[in-house]
């Protein structure tokens, strides 16, 4: 029996797969099968009738980092008096929050670099005024980088700045900063996160203050097969301990402006976004929702995406600036995302962060009622500004929270 057929017939008994076996699926099974498997795994978990999207942007509060990671293009260094750097106070990121509820938004993925001149107190209070001010908002806040950072200046532990956040109101935590859990890549992108357990240690703590988490991957850059394996296994054996995370989200690097931009020669393409896909659906076997970003892969990819493993076609995300710095421009509409994932053949399901759904669109027809009944949801980004007037000038904040100039 060949290994291909061994996988096949474990993943129908619903046995374990090895990193062995893993390793076979993102470089020798055979494509169509791996989607078609990975698709039948996909319908024991989730309606196979429904894709699901959650209406969200990603606004950033600073772009000032000490990390140096040589696959991002966004940062600018604290001391290196860039002319647009900046970093928001609260009253600023409440603004971008007023745009987000504006444009419909229920989720805001808020993430920004590591500042050191930011104090403790400015992260559960931006947290807390959301709550309070947008309450129908989630705030999905905060990388595991960041948390870390919070702890440099804070002088807690990583569980007493969760369990501080958690108190403030936050649920929830994005997968932000794991890039490859495996030492030799982290080594070489991104030295001064960490290994992998600077990444897990964070999403363990969160799932035992009740937050729940997603679990990410950026592939395409330096790492191997089995190094991408690694970092599946890594994040199935803390679901295995936790049960803490809702979805897993892949996506490729992108190389523009960055500074290992010249040393990656050869970009992923969208057959291999398909094989990792394929492969995480099969390989997390405790996890339900794989996600299909449209966004990094782009629309007619994260299309056919859907056809090979994932429930979910990601965010609206109505604002991104991390990708944007590296040149890499998407952008979409509510009506646009329910009609790629129609066009797919499925079911447009709008859905919470917590992946509960909130609203099945069963025609064209139902997003001109919602259109007509809800108002804040909008068909176009022309009333967002092209940039936020908000850098530090004039803020109405408690003084210990005005960044420095």
């Amino acid at each position: 029996m060949s290994l291909w057929s061994t996988i096949e017939s474990k993943v129908r008994r619903q046995e374990r797969l090895t990193p062995e076996e893993g390793v076979h699926l993102l470089g020798e099974a055979p494509l169509l099968e791996l989607g078609a498997l990975a698709n039948e795994v996909r319908a024991r978990k989730t309606d196979p009738r429904i894709v699901t999207y959650v209406i969200d942007t990603n606004p950033n509060y600073t772009n000032l980092c000490t990390v140096d990671c040589h696959f991002c293009a966004f940062y600018r260094k604290p001391k290196a008096n860039a002319p647009d750097a900046y970093t928001h106070d609260v009253e600023g990121v409440m603004r971008m929050m007023e745009n987000a509820h504006r444009l419909g938004a229920t989720t805001v993925l808020l993430q920004g670099g590591l500042n050191p001149d930011i104090p403790w107190e400015f992260y559960p209070t931006i947290v807390r005024e959301a709550r309070r001010r947008y309450a129908e908002i989630t705030p999905h806040f905060f990388s595991a980088p960041e948390i870390h950072q919070m702890v440099e200046v804070s002088g807690l532990t990583i569980h007493g700045v969760l369990e501080a956040l958690y108190d403030a109101g936050q649920r929830t935590l994005p997968g932000g900063g794991a890039e490859i859990l495996a030492s030799r890549v982290r080594k070489r992108i991104s030295i001064k996160k960490g290994g992998p357990e600077a990444w897990l240690d964070v999403h363990r703590a969160a799932h035992r203050v009740g937050m729940r988490s997603t679990a990410t991957m950026m592939y395409g850059h330096v790492e191997t097969d089995a190094e991408l394996i690694e970092h599946l296994g890594f994040v199935r054996d803390l679901q295995d301990e936790t049960r803490g995370f809702t979805a897993f989200v892949p996506w490729s690097y992108k190389r523009g402006n960055t500074p290992m931009e010249s040393k990656v020669k050869h970009v992923a393409g969208a057959s291999r976004y398909f094989r990792v896909l394929a492969a995480a659906r099969l390989f997390l076997d405790n996890f339900d929702h794989i996600q299909a970003l449209w966004f990094s892969e782009g629309k007619k990819t994260g299309q056919i995406s859907l056809h090979f493993g994932a429930d979910d076609f990601g965010g609206t995300l109505f604002e991104e600036n991390v990708h944007l710095a590296t040149g890499h421009v998407n952008k979409t509409t509510v009506a646009e995302v329910e009609t790629l994932i129609r066009e797919s053949g499925f079911t447009p399901a709008q859905r919470t962060t917590l992946y509960e759904i909130v609203r099945v669109a069963a025609g064209p027809e139902a997003l001109a009622r919602l259109s007509a009944d809800v108002p804040l949801f909008v068909e176009s980004l022309r009333e967002l500004p092209a940039e936020y007037p908000d850098r530090l000038e004039g803020e109405e904040a408690p003084s210990s929270l005005v960044m420095p100039k």
